[in-house]
Parts: structure tokens; C-alpha cells; sequence
């Protein structure tokens, strides 16, 4: 069944009882009810005690390929009962899902009987920072903060390791139009480095051009928006690829710490041409 209205808040409240396996989902649904996003429907399999939930973007143009199906589950049989039998996940088109990786073996194993391609977009340390106060101190004088906005899009666009020439945009400006982000200013006022949110609520696409690494701003973005996150009652966390030593020493060193027993894993199912 599909959730609306206060079912989403109660949802949100239910999934506090899994952190931090359901973060993703948790996340999602904290910002669902707090800021305008995009459409989703978020479906469960039964309610109110339900044991795996789903939320599923509309697709509606070429851009929503980047928009992530995530799922949560605590029950593996009832996870496997509706991969393979509901009407859930549409198999005939693309679709980008966000899960533990102790789940990604159910849905290669649907995928390749249906015979559909997959592939692995990624796999993450999931890094959550329990309290704010464990941030150490970072000297931010002299340093313009600020948020982005959409005249900022295509610089975003143009730095994001997943970017392509139009999909990611529109993505990107709904980051930027609806969710916090933090930047930091030059003497011309245009952002150097700077810091979105994914609609998971996960911090995100930290980057700092480079002529201007080695200030300090990434340390001073990260800890202006954890404390903002905070004070709204907001996870504080985000995602790691696991080959990127750099962003996870640096989160590390903010006091942000992971389950080593849990990997975010991202995969595509069907054909990829459209998405390159």
C-alpha cells in the first residue's frame, strides 16, 4: 500500500527504531515531510507494522534516471517475496536502488532470471556523526559563507564525477532549489567550494575547486552543515565510496564513525544507453 499524509510522518517515526540500517530511507522520509521535494510514492507491505518499505520516484523525463528507488527491510523473506512478486519495480525500464549490500544478492538474483542487465554504480561507508559536539573547531574568519543557488547549477553539474550533459542537472537544481547547501565565496562572490543534499538527507557532492584546496573550507562546510542539520532535528551522515581514502580520512577527523558491518550499495538495472 501506498503512504500519504501523517502515515509518512509515522513512517519516519517507526524507521528511528532501525538506525542506522534504515538511514536512507529514514533520511528520505525526514526531509519528505519537513521541505517540498519532488513526487515519490512510498509503498509498504503492510501497515501499520510494516517490514519493507520503498520509495519510488516518478519518472517523468530523461533527468529522473538519476533518481535513486531505496529500500528498507527487516524481514529478508517478506524483501524477496516483493522483488519477485509485486508489481513494485517495473523491470522493463531503468531503475537506480540504494540498499544494503546484504540485500543486493535477492535482486541480481530476480534480475538475471528475468533476464535484465545490472551493473554496480557504487559501494559506500555509510559515516554518521552522533552528536555535534565532537566536531573539533574550525577557524571560519575571513571566509564568506553563503548557499547556492541556480545560477550555480552548471558549475555543479560540471564537477560531479556522475554528471552527464543533462540528466544530472535537473537533478542537481532540485538539490539546490529544495534542500540546504553551503558554499564558500570569493572576493566576486562566486562559490570555490561547497556542499549539497542528497534527498536522502545524506551530505553530498563536497567540492572544492582546485586552486583553492588545502584552506581548510571543505572542514568548515561540513561542520557549518552538520550544525545546522542538528539544530532542525536532521541525520547528521553521509556516503563514502570505499575507494575514496581522501573524503573518508576527512570525515573521520570530524568525529563522523561507521557500522564496519554495513555498506550502502548502489545498482542500475536494465539497459544503460540512456543514462550513458
Amino acid at each position: 500500500m501506498e503512504l500519504t499524509g501523517e502515515q509518512l510522518k509515522l513512517a519516519e517515526i517507526q524507521l528511528k527504531k532501525y538506525l542506522p540500517r534504515s538511514k536512507q530511507v529514514y533520511g528520505y522520509l525526514v526531509l519528505r515531510n519537513r521541505v517540498r521535494s519532488d513526487p515519490v510514492n512510498v509503498l509498504v507491505d503492510r501497515w501499520p507494522n510494516f517490514s519493507v518499505i520503498v520509495c519510488k520516484p516518478q519518472y517523468e523525463q530523461k533527468g529522473d534516471l538519476f533518481k535513486d528507488t531505496l529500500v528498507f527491510a527487516n524481514d529478508k523473506g517478506l524483501l524477496e517475496e516483493t522483488v519477485r512478486k509485486s508489481s513494485v519495480f517495473d523491470w522493463t525500464r531503468f531503475f537506480c536502488i540504494g540498499i544494503s549490500s546484504r540485500h543486493v544478492e535477492i535482486f541480481k538474483a530476480v534480475a538475471s532470471e528475468k533476464d535484465v542487465p545490472y551493473r554496480k554504480m557504487a559501494v559506500c561507508h555509510m559515516m554518521i556523526l552522533e552528536d555535534v559536539t565532537n566536531l573539533p573547531c574550525t577557524d571560519s574568519s575571513g571566509i564568506s559563507l553563503s548557499s547556492l543557488d541556480e545560477s550555480h547549477v552548471s558549475l555543479v553539474n560540471q564537477t560531479w564525477k556522475f554528471a552527464d550533459s543533462e540528466g544530472s542537472v535537473r537533478m542537481i537544481r532540485n538539490m539546490i532549489m529544495n534542500f540546504p547547501s553551503c558554499c564558500v565565496l570569493d572576493a566576486e562572490g562566486q562559490p570555490v567550494s561547497w556542499i549539497l543534499t542528497y534527498a536522502t538527507c545524506a551530505l553530498g557532492m563536497l567540492y572544492t575547486l582546485p586552486e583553492h584546496r588545502g584552506k581548510g573550507y571543505a572542514k568548515v562546510l561540513v561542520s557549518a552543515m552538520a550544525k545546522r542539520f542538528y539544530a532542525h532535528g536532521y541525520p547528521v551522515y553521509c556516503f563514502i565510496e570505499e575507494e575514496n581514502a581522501v573524503s573518508y580520512k576527512l570525515f573521520k577527523n570530524l568525529g563522523f564513525t561507521e557500522d564496519p558491518s554495513y555498506r550502502a550499495t548502489w545498482f542500475g538495472f536494465s539497459e544503460f544507453s540512456a543514462e550513458g
